[in-house]
């Protein structure tokens, strides 16, 4: 039912059936209070070099540092171009990276299906350059992730950063769903529910990443400061294996 809202008319009080507008107020808190941390450990882009900031459970369990790691409505991930970067990368990071409990998780595309979906927005870029929104990474290096550079939002296949396009006219702030679905030797990767790519790969030692993985440092984006980064807030995470027995 619509509320009555108050009118004053030619001296006389009436009323309208016209809705009024609720602003809805949400408490910033924990951003496990938004997702289930149980199995991810987050690494962060603080530290010292080649040993970036790494929060497990059950530390990550109450944890948040601004403005790398918070949450509101969903949970910011933030990584500026001079931040700290791991020994394998010259990028920094503000990420998750998948557990099997106190474990790192590990798995095949060739066996079960391992699906991880993500409904998030890329809320900002590093100037000049990308940002990464959740990857599957292998032993040794990325299979595939999503990519945003400008307005284009691209599914990579290993070395080729442009192997198919999800959506060309991405508008930094939207909502949506990005998912993969490895098995039987390939990745299906879906943007908004739609597949966008199917990838034949043989890979082991697989997980999950999710969060910021910003494409850019102080050599190749400029100004070289805290206030230009990349930027991701993910509203929900979920991850599922179905190892096929």
């Amino acid at each position: 039912m619509n509320p009555l809202v108050p009118l004053l008319v030619a001296g006389m009080l009436t009323f309208s059936t016209t809705p009024v507008l609720a602003v809805t107020q949400h408490a910033c808190g924990k951003p496990s209070d938004v997702l289930n941390l149980a199995n991810w450990k987050l690494t962060l882009p603080t530290g010292s070099d080649g040993h970036p900031t790494e929060i497990k459970q059950p530390q990550l369990a109450s944890y948040s540092v601004d403005p790398w790691f918070t949450a509101c409505d969903g949970v910011q991930f933030r990584a500026a171009v001079n931040g700290v970067t791991t020994s394998g990368s010259s990028y920094p990071r503000s990420e998750l990276r998948e557990m099997n409990g106190s474990k790192e998780a590990s798995w095949s595309t060739d066996s079960g299906a391992s699906t991880m979906e993500i409904d998030e927005a890329i809320t900002h870029l590093p100037a000049g350059k990308g940002v990464v929104a959740g990857q599957i990474h292998d032993k040794s290096d990325d299979v595939t992730v999503f990519r945003l550079e400008g307005s284009k939002l691209y599914v990579t296949k290993g070395d080729d950063p442009h192997y198919k396009l999800a959506t060309d006219d991405y508008q930094l702030g939207t909502r949506f769903k990005a998912r993969f679905v490895a098995g039987s030797g390939q990745i299906m990767a879906y943007y908004n529910d739609k597949l966008v790519a199917s990838i034949k790969v043989k890979s082991s030692g697989d997980y999950f990443k999710a969060g910021a993985y910003t494409q850019a440092n102080c050599d190749n984006s400029s100004p070289c400061g805290a206030g230009n980064y990349g930027e991701v807030v993910v509203h929900g995470l979920t991850v599922s294996h179905n190892t096929g027995e």
